[in-house]
């Protein structure tokens, strides 16, 4: 960014610390503002957590077996009653894994087109899952490696970076013209009708 002249454009700094009343005015960009890189970027960080969190579910389905045997001291025998109630507790594991991904997959489309309310659920998730990984791990209950929660961890920041920033939050403050749909009276045809 060189100036006429040949010099540099000042560039508006940020000062290291804002007030939070400065922080909460209102932010009034165009209603035809381009996606931000970081919206986009969280998006895609959100969809990568939830690729992380099938490849956990496999390997969980996988080594069931294993996991019990270290975890509860079973030996799980093919035709016995435990091994039938932990086929049903894998089972019960895996669709509420299942579940919680394509809730959070459907939160990272949300925020790709950008809502807001998706947005701030996922920065709360990942805020859960930032404080939890920490008390686990300040606890002695878990130890962060890269076997255990050392990738969800850090997706779960970077998504807590791209989607606080000002950009982020601005493209989903957005104002946006409603579009409403309606029937006509004469036909079955639907019509639609902008707002503003």
């Amino acid at each position: 960014m060189s100036g006429a002249d040949g010099r540099r454009a000042p560039v508006e700094k940020r000062p290291a610390f804002e007030s939070p009343a400065v922080l909460a005015t209102p932010v009034t960009p165009p209603p035809s503002m381009r996606r931000p890189a970081a919206t986009a970027f969280g998006a895609g960080l959100v969809v990568a957590r939830v690729v992380a969190g099938v490849v956990w579910l496999v390997a969980l389905g996988v080594r069931w077996d294993e996991v019990v045997r270290e975890q509860v001291d079973l030996v799980l025998e093919p035709g016995t009653d435990v091994a039938a109630a932990s086929a049903v507790v894998l089972a019960v594991l895996l669709a509420a894994g299942g579940i919680v991904l394509a809730a959070e997959l459907l939160l990272a489309v949300l925020i790709w087109f950008g809502s807001n309310w998706a947005r701030i659920a996922v920065m709360c998730f990942a805020t859960i899952s930032i404080v939890v990984a920490w008390v686990d791990s300040v606890t002695g209950t878990t130890e962060i490696t890269l076997r255990t929660t050392f990738i969800t961890l850090a997706l779960d920041i970077l998504v807590l970076l791209a989607l606080s920033s000002r950009n982020a939050r601005a493209y989903a403050r957005r104002p946006r013209q409603r579009v409403v749909l309606h029937r006509r009276w004469a036909g079955d045809r639907v019509v639609r009708r902008r707002r503003g």
